[in-house]
Protein backbone atom coordinates (compact mmCIF):
# COMPACT_ATOMS: atom_id res chain seq x y z
CA UNK A 1 0.00 0.00 0.00
CA UNK A 2 1.56 3.54 -1.22
CA UNK A 3 2.22 5.82 1.72
CA UNK A 4 -0.24 8.89 1.54
CA UNK A 5 2.00 11.65 2.03
CA UNK A 6 0.00 13.98 0.66
CA UNK A 7 -3.56 14.08 0.68
CA UNK A 8 -4.79 14.83 -2.99
CA UNK A 9 -8.24 13.37 -3.61
CA UNK A 10 -10.43 14.93 -1.41
CA UNK A 11 -12.84 17.69 -4.00
CA UNK A 12 -16.59 16.73 -2.63
CA UNK A 13 -17.87 18.30 0.37
CA UNK A 14 -19.00 14.44 1.19
CA UNK A 15 -15.65 13.12 0.57
CA UNK A 16 -15.36 15.33 4.23
CA UNK A 17 -18.06 14.14 6.61
CA UNK A 18 -21.91 12.68 5.42
CA UNK A 19 -24.88 14.27 5.09
CA UNK A 20 -25.57 13.05 8.90
CA UNK A 21 -22.64 14.25 10.57
CA UNK A 22 -23.56 17.82 8.14
CA UNK A 23 -26.77 17.78 9.31
CA UNK A 24 -25.65 17.67 12.77
CA UNK A 25 -23.70 20.41 13.02
CA UNK A 26 -26.42 22.60 11.08
CA UNK A 27 -28.98 21.38 13.74
CA UNK A 28 -26.49 22.62 16.04
CA UNK A 29 -26.37 25.68 14.88
CA UNK A 30 -29.54 26.27 14.11
CA UNK A 31 -30.43 25.27 18.08
CA UNK A 32 -27.68 28.03 19.31
CA UNK A 33 -30.19 30.72 17.03
CA UNK A 34 -33.39 29.45 16.82
CA UNK A 35 -34.97 27.01 19.31
CA UNK A 36 -36.24 29.58 21.50
CA UNK A 37 -37.98 31.29 18.32
CA UNK A 38 -37.65 34.19 16.17
CA UNK A 39 -39.58 36.51 17.87
CA UNK A 40 -38.88 39.57 15.77
CA UNK A 41 -39.80 38.07 12.51
CA UNK A 42 -42.78 36.38 13.94
CA UNK A 43 -44.21 39.76 15.65
CA UNK A 44 -43.79 41.82 12.71
CA UNK A 45 -43.99 39.65 9.34
CA UNK A 46 -46.88 38.53 8.18
CA UNK A 47 -47.11 34.44 7.99
CA UNK A 48 -48.20 34.39 4.66
CA UNK A 49 -45.59 36.64 2.69
CA UNK A 50 -43.41 34.80 0.38
CA UNK A 51 -40.62 36.54 -1.73
CA UNK A 52 -36.84 36.05 -3.12
CA UNK A 53 -33.59 36.88 -1.25
CA UNK A 54 -30.45 37.11 -3.07
CA UNK A 55 -26.88 36.58 -1.36
CA UNK A 56 -24.48 39.02 -2.84
CA UNK A 57 -20.93 39.29 -2.85
CA UNK A 58 -19.26 42.28 -1.15
CA UNK A 59 -15.31 41.40 -1.43
CA UNK A 60 -13.42 39.55 -3.65
CA UNK A 61 -12.57 36.08 -2.66
CA UNK A 62 -13.07 31.90 -3.46
CA UNK A 63 -16.54 30.43 -2.49
CA UNK A 64 -16.92 27.80 -0.13
CA UNK A 65 -19.91 26.49 1.54
CA UNK A 66 -22.69 26.95 -0.97
CA UNK A 67 -24.23 23.75 -0.10
CA UNK A 68 -23.75 24.03 3.74
CA UNK A 69 -25.71 27.59 3.09
CA UNK A 70 -28.60 25.51 1.31
CA UNK A 71 -28.82 22.85 3.65
CA UNK A 72 -29.49 25.20 6.27
CA UNK A 73 -32.23 27.17 4.34
CA UNK A 74 -33.83 23.55 3.66
CA UNK A 75 -33.14 22.76 7.45
CA UNK A 76 -35.37 25.42 8.67
CA UNK A 77 -37.94 24.97 5.78
CA UNK A 78 -38.05 22.20 3.10
CA UNK A 79 -40.36 24.35 0.99
CA UNK A 80 -37.80 26.75 0.06
CA UNK A 81 -36.68 26.97 -2.88
CA UNK A 82 -32.75 27.54 -3.58
CA UNK A 83 -31.06 27.93 -6.98
CA UNK A 84 -27.13 28.22 -6.50
CA UNK A 85 -25.34 30.33 -9.43
CA UNK A 86 -21.64 29.77 -8.22
CA UNK A 87 -20.31 26.59 -7.34
CA UNK A 88 -17.42 25.88 -4.49
CA UNK A 89 -13.90 26.68 -5.52
CA UNK A 90 -14.92 29.50 -7.85
CA UNK A 91 -13.54 33.03 -8.09
CA UNK A 92 -16.51 35.33 -7.11
CA UNK A 93 -15.96 39.29 -7.29
CA UNK A 94 -18.11 42.13 -4.98
CA UNK A 95 -21.58 42.53 -6.92
CA UNK A 96 -21.86 38.89 -7.91
CA UNK A 97 -25.02 36.85 -6.60
CA UNK A 98 -24.00 33.66 -5.72
CA UNK A 99 -27.67 32.13 -5.07
CA UNK A 100 -31.42 33.06 -4.25
CA UNK A 101 -33.78 31.75 -2.23
CA UNK A 102 -37.77 31.85 -2.67
CA UNK A 103 -40.23 31.24 -0.57
CA UNK A 104 -41.71 31.87 2.95
CA UNK A 105 -39.88 35.39 4.34
CA UNK A 106 -40.24 34.35 7.90
CA UNK A 107 -38.47 31.10 6.98
CA UNK A 108 -35.70 33.16 4.82
CA UNK A 109 -35.34 35.08 7.79
CA UNK A 110 -34.77 32.24 10.57
CA UNK A 111 -32.27 30.71 8.75
CA UNK A 112 -30.19 33.86 7.43
CA UNK A 113 -27.82 34.15 10.05
CA UNK A 114 -26.80 30.93 10.65
CA UNK A 115 -26.23 30.24 6.64
CA UNK A 116 -23.98 33.25 6.22
CA UNK A 117 -21.72 31.97 9.31
CA UNK A 118 -20.50 28.72 7.69
CA UNK A 119 -21.28 30.41 3.98
CA UNK A 120 -18.86 34.18 5.11
CA UNK A 121 -16.13 31.65 7.30
CA UNK A 122 -15.66 28.93 4.65
CA UNK A 123 -15.26 31.07 1.67
CA UNK A 124 -12.80 33.15 4.34
CA UNK A 125 -10.63 29.90 4.38
CA UNK A 126 -11.11 29.32 1.10
CA UNK A 127 -9.46 33.38 0.06
CA UNK A 128 -7.30 33.16 2.11
CA UNK A 129 -5.61 29.67 0.95
CA UNK A 130 -5.72 31.06 -2.63
CA UNK A 131 -3.42 34.10 -1.39
CA UNK A 132 -1.08 31.69 -0.22
CA UNK A 133 -1.40 29.46 -3.39
CA UNK A 134 -0.41 32.36 -5.78
CA UNK A 135 2.22 33.10 -4.01
CA UNK A 136 4.02 30.15 -4.88
CA UNK A 137 2.47 29.33 -8.27
CA UNK A 138 5.14 27.92 -10.30
CA UNK A 139 6.92 26.52 -7.43
CA UNK A 140 6.75 22.53 -6.66
CA UNK A 141 5.87 23.00 -2.94
CA UNK A 142 2.21 22.96 -2.39
CA UNK A 143 0.02 24.40 0.64
CA UNK A 144 -0.88 22.53 3.61
CA UNK A 145 -3.34 23.33 6.53
CA UNK A 146 -2.61 22.08 10.20
CA UNK A 147 -5.15 20.72 13.10
CA UNK A 148 -5.15 24.43 14.26
CA UNK A 149 -9.21 24.36 13.02
CA UNK A 150 -12.22 25.62 14.89
CA UNK A 151 -13.47 22.86 17.37
CA UNK A 152 -16.68 20.87 15.34
CA UNK A 153 -15.65 22.67 12.39
CA UNK A 154 -12.66 20.86 11.39
CA UNK A 155 -14.06 18.70 8.12
CA UNK A 156 -15.57 21.93 6.98
CA UNK A 157 -12.86 24.01 7.09
CA UNK A 158 -10.36 21.56 5.56
CA UNK A 159 -12.80 21.27 3.09
CA UNK A 160 -12.25 25.00 1.95
CA UNK A 161 -8.58 24.77 2.19
CA UNK A 162 -9.26 21.96 -0.69
CA UNK A 163 -11.79 24.58 -2.50
CA UNK A 164 -8.92 27.59 -1.80
CA UNK A 165 -6.30 25.19 -3.73
CA UNK A 166 -4.68 23.85 -0.79
CA UNK A 167 -3.82 20.19 0.50
CA UNK A 168 -4.96 18.88 3.80
CA UNK A 169 -2.54 17.45 6.25
CA UNK A 170 -4.11 15.07 8.87
CA UNK A 171 -7.51 15.34 9.63
CA UNK A 172 -6.97 13.56 12.94
CA UNK A 173 -4.46 12.17 14.71
CA UNK A 174 -5.04 8.35 13.59
CA UNK A 175 -4.51 9.22 10.40
CA UNK A 176 -0.62 9.64 10.03
CA UNK A 177 2.52 9.44 13.10
CA UNK A 178 4.00 13.00 13.69
CA UNK A 179 6.59 13.18 15.89
CA UNK A 180 6.56 16.53 17.39
CA UNK A 181 8.59 18.24 20.67
CA UNK A 182 6.44 17.23 23.55
CA UNK A 183 6.65 13.32 21.86
CA UNK A 184 10.47 13.34 21.53
CA UNK A 185 10.90 14.66 25.05
CA UNK A 186 9.30 12.34 26.93
CA UNK A 187 10.97 9.39 24.86
CA UNK A 188 14.38 11.40 25.55
CA UNK A 189 13.62 11.14 28.98
CA UNK A 190 13.62 7.49 28.70
CA UNK A 191 16.37 7.59 27.22
CA UNK A 192 15.81 7.13 23.57
CA UNK A 193 17.36 9.03 20.93
CA UNK A 194 15.99 10.74 18.14
CA UNK A 195 16.95 7.94 15.50
CA UNK A 196 15.64 5.09 18.32
CA UNK A 197 12.17 7.23 18.62
CA UNK A 198 12.13 7.28 14.23
CA UNK A 199 12.78 3.23 14.42
CA UNK A 200 10.49 2.63 16.73
CA UNK A 201 7.58 4.57 14.76
CA UNK A 202 8.94 2.76 11.68
CA UNK A 203 8.57 -0.70 13.02
CA UNK A 204 4.76 -0.13 14.82
CA UNK A 205 3.68 2.00 12.38
CA UNK A 206 0.70 0.16 10.16
CA UNK A 207 1.58 -0.64 6.87
CA UNK A 208 0.77 2.36 4.48
CA UNK A 209 0.74 4.98 7.28
CA UNK A 210 3.36 8.04 6.94
CA UNK A 211 6.00 8.50 9.85
CA UNK A 212 7.03 12.22 9.49
CA UNK A 213 9.05 13.81 12.44
CA UNK A 214 9.76 17.56 14.06
CA UNK A 215 13.00 18.82 13.50
CA UNK A 216 14.85 21.89 14.79
CA UNK A 217 17.92 21.49 13.27
CA UNK A 218 20.08 20.18 10.15
CA UNK A 219 21.71 17.49 12.48
CA UNK A 220 18.52 16.28 13.23
CA UNK A 221 17.31 16.00 10.13
CA UNK A 222 20.11 14.18 8.80
CA UNK A 223 19.47 11.84 11.82
CA UNK A 224 15.81 11.49 10.61
CA UNK A 225 16.59 10.72 7.34
CA UNK A 226 19.03 7.78 8.19
CA UNK A 227 16.31 6.47 10.58
CA UNK A 228 14.10 6.21 7.49
CA UNK A 229 11.17 9.11 8.18
CA UNK A 230 8.89 9.73 5.65
CA UNK A 231 8.29 13.73 5.83
CA UNK A 232 10.90 15.83 7.87
CA UNK A 233 9.38 18.71 9.34
CA UNK A 234 11.73 21.78 9.50
CA UNK A 235 10.31 23.84 12.71
CA UNK A 236 10.94 27.61 12.78
CA UNK A 237 14.22 27.06 10.23
CA UNK A 238 15.03 30.22 8.29
CA UNK A 239 15.69 29.40 4.15
CA UNK A 240 19.56 29.54 4.43
CA UNK A 241 18.65 26.08 6.77
CA UNK A 242 15.93 24.86 4.78
CA UNK A 243 17.98 25.13 1.81
CA UNK A 244 20.66 23.01 3.49
CA UNK A 245 18.32 20.20 4.37
CA UNK A 246 16.73 20.02 0.83
CA UNK A 247 19.97 19.42 -0.65
CA UNK A 248 20.79 16.84 2.02
CA UNK A 249 17.45 14.77 1.81
CA UNK A 250 17.80 14.86 -2.08
CA UNK A 251 14.79 12.31 -2.49
CA UNK A 252 15.01 10.31 0.89
CA UNK A 253 12.34 11.94 2.74
CA UNK A 254 9.70 14.64 1.88
CA UNK A 255 10.43 18.11 3.42
CA UNK A 256 7.75 20.19 5.00
CA UNK A 257 8.49 23.98 6.67
CA UNK A 258 6.83 25.14 9.30
CA UNK A 259 6.24 28.26 11.47
CA UNK A 260 6.42 31.33 11.38
CA UNK A 261 4.77 31.52 7.40
CA UNK A 262 3.13 34.45 6.26
CA UNK A 263 1.77 35.67 3.02
CA UNK A 264 4.80 37.86 2.83
CA UNK A 265 7.71 35.22 3.15
CA UNK A 266 5.82 32.49 1.77
CA UNK A 267 7.54 32.33 -1.83
CA UNK A 268 10.63 32.64 -0.22
CA UNK A 269 9.92 29.54 1.55
CA UNK A 270 9.07 28.03 -1.38
CA UNK A 271 11.90 28.89 -3.15
CA UNK A 272 14.51 26.81 -0.72
CA UNK A 273 13.05 23.23 -2.40
CA UNK A 274 10.77 22.19 0.31
CA UNK A 275 7.54 20.18 -0.86
CA UNK A 276 5.53 20.81 1.88
CA UNK A 277 4.61 24.52 3.04
CA UNK A 278 2.34 23.97 6.64
CA UNK A 279 0.07 27.15 7.64
CA UNK A 280 -1.78 27.43 10.34
CA UNK A 281 -2.87 30.52 9.70
CA UNK A 282 -5.47 29.47 6.95
CA UNK A 283 -7.67 28.22 9.64
CA UNK A 284 -7.68 29.90 12.71
CA UNK A 285 -6.62 33.64 11.23
CA UNK A 286 -8.82 33.59 8.22
CA UNK A 287 -11.15 36.73 7.89
CA UNK A 288 -14.85 35.82 7.11
CA UNK A 289 -15.55 37.14 3.84
CA UNK A 290 -18.48 39.45 3.53
CA UNK A 291 -21.31 38.04 1.69
CA UNK A 292 -24.85 38.82 2.74
CA UNK A 293 -28.75 38.31 2.36
CA UNK A 294 -30.82 40.83 0.63
CA UNK A 295 -34.61 40.13 -0.22
CA UNK A 296 -36.09 41.45 -2.62
CA UNK A 297 -38.10 44.32 -2.68
CA UNK A 298 -40.34 43.51 -5.82
CA UNK A 299 -41.03 39.99 -5.02
CA UNK A 300 -42.49 40.05 -1.40
CA UNK A 301 -45.91 38.80 -1.74
CA UNK A 302 -48.41 36.91 0.45
CA UNK A 303 -48.50 33.23 -0.21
Amino acid sequence: MEKQVLRSNRTNLYDYLSEKKLDSLIDHALDEDISHGDITSEMLIPPDLSGKASLLVKEEGVLAGIEVAGRVFHHVDPLLEIDVLFKDGDAIQPGDIIGTITGSVISILKAERVALNFLQRLSGVASLTAKYVAEISGLKAVIMDTRKTTPGLRLLEKYAVRMGGGHNHRLHLGEAVLIKDNHIAALRAMGMSLKDIVIKARQDAPTGVTVELEVASTKEAVDAMKAGADIIMLDNMNPNEMRQVVKLASGKAKIEASGGITLANVHQVAMTGVDIISVGALTHSYTALDISLELESQTLKPL
